[in-house]
């Protein structure tokens, strides 16, 4: 697989890079269904072998258990691979507003008071950019991850407010300093707030959704990425998974995937784009989710498109096509 430059990072990626937020599976109904760990270690190798180099997690994808699965899975290539993170998803007993402490101890079935301090649960309990926390949060990382370094540690969807203030950065500053990550980027919704992170100076990267559907980062935040040579890593390029083609309006997902919770005008939306996905993808001759890639890939903003994949049959059909 050719390689393209992640902005001024200046690291050699895959176009096409794993996205292992499925492969953390479904335990906290915040995923995308029912996973098998063998399989989804089996995904992470078959990546590797086909090419892949950059490998995009979050420590909140499975609370914790995508970055175990991709530490085990990376066990004797992690000199050869781009490991990407995420942190300021708070689901550990750490800073717990007392008002949420009811909701915890019923996801928990048990008093909060008798688990221990730091240790994670099942609730997702807030968002947390201070700088003792993310420090907190990158040494479980390390630890899940079997690593002693991460090479992009992305805050997870902070807010405007925060992704604009110079002063958010000075703790990832200080890890850089340390050797506990190389890089630093910023994972966000709106193109309004990759604009903000652009304009800091601070983030080495940006994450960000680009999508045969949601094209809004082409007006002015990809322009002004390139001009400040940011890396743009685009999620999302499938539109969770509809603009594979597989999915139609009445199709009906397990308890807990994210997509069982979208209103049905979305879904019918989303299916009809994935049909007719479908059909140019057969008059080119490849699958709607290589024509999906492709998309995203044919501008040259995009350093690399994290595609979500838990199985080697996935890994097989989104790496397989000429990139």
């Amino acid at each position: 697989m050719k390689r393209r430059v992640l902005g001024r990072t200046g690291l050699a990626v895959s176009p096409i890079g794993f996205g292992a937020w499925a492969i953390g599976g479904n335990r906290f109904g915040n995923s995308y269904g029912s996973t098998d760990d063998a399989e989804s270690r089996r995904a992470v190798r078959r990546a590797h072998e086909l090419g892949c180099n950059f490998f995009d997690t979050a420590d909140v994808y499975g609370h914790g258990h995508s970055e175990e699965v991709l530490g085990a899975a990376l066990d004797g290539i992690r000199p050869d691979v781009v490991v990407a993170t995420k942190v300021g998803g708070n689901f550990y007993n750490r800073d717990v507003n007392p008002l949420l402490i009811p909701r915890i101890t019923e996801a928990l079935g048990r008093p909060l008071a008798a688990v221990g301090p730091d240790a994670a649960l099942p609730v997702t309990h807030d968002a947390c950019f201070s700088p003792s926390y993310v420090r907190f949060a990158v040494e479980q990382s390390l630890r899940r991850l079997r690593t002693d370094y991460i090479d992009l540690l992305q805050l997870h969807n902070p807010a405007l407010g925060l992704i604009a203030d110079p002063e958010t950065y000075r703790v990832l500053d200080d890890l850089k300093a340390e050797g506990k990550i190389r890089f630093y980027g910023v994972s966000v919704h709106p193109p309004e707030e990759g604009l903000a992170a652009v304009e800091v100076t601070r983030p080495d990267t940006v994450q960000i959704v680009y999508n045969i559907v949601r094209r809004a980062a082409e007006d002015r935040f990809f322009p002004a990425a390139r001009a400040a040579n940011v890396g743009v890593i685009a999620r999302e390029p499938l539109a969770n998974g509809f603009l594979a083609g597989k999915y139609r309006q009445d199709s009906i997902w397990e308890q807990g995937d994210i997509r069982a919770r979208m209103p049905r005008p979305y879904v019918a939306q989303l299916a009809a784009l994935g049909a007719r996905v479908a059909e140019l993808a057969g008059e080119a001759g490849v699958t709607a989710a290589q024509l999906a890639l492709r998309f995203v890939l044919d501008n040259d903003a995009v350093s690399v498109v994290i595609v979500g994949m838990k199985t080697v049959a996935q890994v097989d059909e989104n790496l397989s096509g000429e990139i």
